[in-house]
């Protein structure tokens, strides 16, 4: 049976199709969704090949453990990006930050924590003051703040692994408090509920999403874009202190050199939660399935034995899919899929004369 459709005939389509496919259509071209429909598909093929050694209790518990760390870095991160900056720092602010935690909360955990928390706030604010006064390069200056932050770190510990002394609290931050949710996880989960309320639900989520779209219309607008550039530098300075000295109370040491390596995988998992490098785009929601993402893919991928590299090369490949996702492109092409798959409208016919 044929139908026709703008004058033109196409055969009929299953009931199924004409609605699913548009819906899937849709559901991919959101930015905030599309981490969880790939994490969805994830879990679904690592399932399928690694059995019960992936869909383990142990390994969401890593997945969890992983999220603790990564998760703030990215959410940090990615609220530079939203304002159209990018903070560099973060790796140097999680690095001093954990040293100082374990140097200073000997006796008193509160203690390192506050003052890992109130450095890494005074590093965020400087930078943010610095790019907001100077108008400088948030590159130039928070690859600055980086080794800078990390030097200072190397000269508290004297270039070594400092042990922490106090084990309890190793055990209270890692221990599962619910299932395989540890205190560290809540608190990282705690957050980007925060952050979540905060841009969704007050007059701060679209200010800020107003700067990274058009700076000077917001200024003009009454935006204080200097402001909240400012205020964005140093949450994040503040976010990554937390992190990092919940991982040192959690490993029971600190080192300058531990985490050299977590900026890339930070900023994959902002971009493919759908922050826009650009600015103006991106939600907690979605970088913490971004987060989610990648911390599934490497403790998957880990559990059936594949090698490290290998896991960046798969990395790789998930951000270069969400890139071709986003393109104008494809959006373009999502279009006409769903009206391809669209419900035929019947045209009447013309009554003879």
């Amino acid at each position: 049976m044929a139908a026709v459709w703008h004058g033109r005939c196409r055969p009929a389509r299953h009931p199924l199709a004409t609605k699913v496919v548009p819906m899937l259509a849709s559901l991919l071209r959101n930015a905030t969704l599309r981490p969880y429909i790939l994490l969805a598909a994830l879990i679904a093929v690592l399932g399928v090949v690694g059995g019960e050694r992936v869909l383990s209790a142990r390994t969401l518990y890593s997945v969890f453990q992983q999220f603790s760390l990564l998760g703030p870095v990215a959410l940090a991160l990615g609220l530079t990006m939203m304002i159209r900056h990018f903070d560099l720092s973060v790796v140097g602010t999680v690095t001093l930050a954990g040293c100082i935690a374990v140097l200073a909360g000997a006796q008193s955990p509160i203690l390192g924590l506050t003052l890992a928390a109130l450095a890494g706030l005074v590093a965020g604010a400087a930078q943010g003051a610095l790019i907001v006064r100077l108008r400088l390069s948030s590159i130039a200056v928070t690859l600055g703040g980086m080794l800078t932050l990390i030097g200072v770190a190397y000269l508290l510990t004297g270039n070594r692994e400092v042990a922490y002394a106090n084990r309890d609290i190793a055990r209270v931050v890692d221990s599962a408090l619910f299932g395989p949710f540890s205190l560290r996880f809540l608190i990282a989960a705690g957050v980007f509920v925060l952050a979540g309320a905060v841009l969704g639900r007050t007059r701060l989520g679209p200010q800020l999403y107003s700067v990274g779209s058009d700076p000077k219309a917001a200024m003009v607008a009454g935006v204080p874009t200097g402001t909240m550039v400012f205020a964005v530098f140093a949450l994040s300075g503040l976010i990554c202190a937390i992190a990092g000295a919940l991982l040192s109370f959690s490993l029971a040491a600190a080192s300058p050199s531990a985490l050299s390596n977590i900026l890339v995988p930070a900023a994959a998992s902002a971009i493919i939660g759908g922050v826009s490098i650009a600015g103006g785009r991106g939600t907690p929601a979605g970088i913490a399935g971004g987060v989610l993402l990648l911390c599934c893919l490497q403790s998957g991928l880990t559990a059936i034995g594949v090698e490290p590299y290998l896991q960046d090369v798969a990395t790789g490949c998930v951000l270069l899919l969400v890139a071709v996702m986003d393109s104008a492109e494809l959006t373009r092409r999502f279009e006409d899929l769903k009206r391809l798959f669209a419900p035929a409208q019947l045209k009447p016919k013309e009554p003879v004369a």
